[in-house]
């Protein structure tokens, strides 16, 4: 294996993309994947016939003993825990954006936080990564009579709750564009429009920043908080446009510090769900990025 780091290398994205739909975490899935090149390096002399399958597999073990780990933490967490942004590119296409999109989404892995490890991983593996049950079973050390069944249970756990609305990404955009703009002109009556009447919003802090301990639900109540916030920062709140998880979403700075990345379930027309992320260590990766830009 002479070509041991042109080809982790050429894997990377891929193991990254793993590791973050597992552990919903970007700061965990870099852990993971330098864990995964750590045994990569030593197994450098040993011949492995299949490296892919073999770092995809190294990857999602450690994916499942580092989600074992922080699920107990998360049953602990102050507030409500949402998964930590990810800042993506677009592909090139609105098709490319619909396929990709839906499985990274923010609602998409909050539903998968139901799941235990395993059959995440499986689930995962099958639905998203398009391995096949032989490679799973080897994977998770199952029979792939097993792995069918963690599948199988899996896609029916999280069935009933798929987004009701497919969006494209166009709608989406112009929508959120529309958003911002009504919120940095502090607008009621608009804000309130743009909102679905059973809208919900959920808010990570951490512990760190505040945030509300459990959803906020309706549509003219979500309206009024947002409204408040216009009225109380004025000029010194602007939102920009971002892509994080692989779809358009907002980032709120006032007195120009990022104070939240804000993501969006829409019918279309309205604003159904908000997520907002305002814990800190979960922002620091996307300040940085926008300082730099």
């Amino acid at each position: 294996m002479t070509d041991a780091a042109p080809i982790f290398d050429q894997l990377r994205s891929r193991l990254q993309q793993i590791a973050y739909r597992m552990l919903g975490s970007v700061a965990e899935a870099e852990d993971v994947v330098q864990d995964a090149w750590l045994r990569w390096h030593g197994a450098a002399n040993h011949s492995i016939d299949n490296e892919e399958a073999w770092l995809v597999a190294v990857t999602t073990r450690l994916s499942i003993d580092r989600l074992r780990a922080v699920k107990a933490q998360r049953e602990h967490y102050s507030g409500i825990w949402l998964p930590e942004p990810l800042m993506t590119e677009f592909p090139a296409t609105p098709e490319e954006i619909r396929e990709r999109a839906d499985d990274v989404s923010m609602a998409y892995l909050l539903l998968l936080e139901r799941l235990t490890p395993e059959a995440r991983a499986a689930f995962l593996l099958h639905e998203v990564f398009d391995a096949d049950y032989d490679q799973i079973a080897e994977t998770l050390g199952k029979t792939q009579a097993a792995c069918r069944q963690l599948v199988s249970r899996a896609r029916a756990q999280l069935r009933n709750d798929q987004p009701r609305f497919t969006v494209s990404p166009k709608t989406h955009h112009s929508l959120l564009q529309t958003f911002a703009q009504v919120l940095e002109h502090g607008d009621f009556a608009e804000i309130t429009a743009l909102l679905a009447e059973d809208a919900v919003l959920m808010g990570d802090g951490g512990g760190k920043v505040t945030s509300f301990p459990k959803p906020m639900l309706g549509g003219r109540r979500i309206a009024q908080l947002f409204f408040a916030a216009s009225l109380r920062y004025k000029t010194e709140l602007r939102m920009e446009l971002a892509a994080l998880n692989e779809q358009w979403a907002l980032l709120r700075y006032i007195q120009g510090e990022l104070e939240s990345a804000l993501m969006f379930e829409v019918d279309g027309e309205r604003i159904t769900r908000i997520f907002v992320q305002r814990n800190p260590d979960k922002l620091t990766r996307i300040a940085a990025a926008y300082m730099r830009s």
